[in-house]
């Protein structure tokens, strides 16, 4: 049996074409879709008869060491600052061949600091429009 698991190492998250640095999590758009309730009098066994509504993208998450001169870090700052929409990217290490894009805006930005522990960053991103997982081609 093949495992085709890949490690995490070498994943990259992009904030408008910059990498940032010194992640220890990222996380992926947290899609849902919601479920529209359109039983009727009629519905067939008196089992309720549901349809598909809007899709929320929802949020990504990133966890790591707050490190000040990261450029990185310091654009998801700035989007912060602005609130305005940014382009983002979590690519997949390169032998995976997979990456999500998106755009959204920075909802959270934080630097916790605790007496066991390097000073951490973490950050929110709320994600705005569709996101594309890019796959790679099966190969036969």
């Amino acid at each position: 049996m093949t495992v085709k698991a890949t490690r995490s190492i070498g994943t990259q998250f992009k904030v408008n074409d910059i990498v940032v640095g010194d992640l220890r999590s990222i996380g992926s758009p947290s899609m849902t879709q919601e479920e529209l309730d359109v039983t009727t009098l009629d519905s067939v066994g008196g089992y309720r008869e549901f349809i598909a509504g809007f899709k929320d993208p929802g949020e990504v998450s990133l966890t790591g060491f707050f490190v000040p001169d990261d450029e990185g870090q310091v654009e998801l700052y700035n989007v912060y600052d602005t609130g305005a929409l940014a382009n983002f990217v979590i690519e997949f290490p390169a032998s995976m061949g997979a990456k999500w894009e998106f755009q959204g805006f920075v909802t959270a930005y934080s630097t916790p600091a605790d007496s066991e522990e390097a000073v951490g960053f973490e950050v929110t991103i709320r994600v705005s429009g569709k996101p594309t997982l890019t796959l790679p081609t099966p190969t036969p």
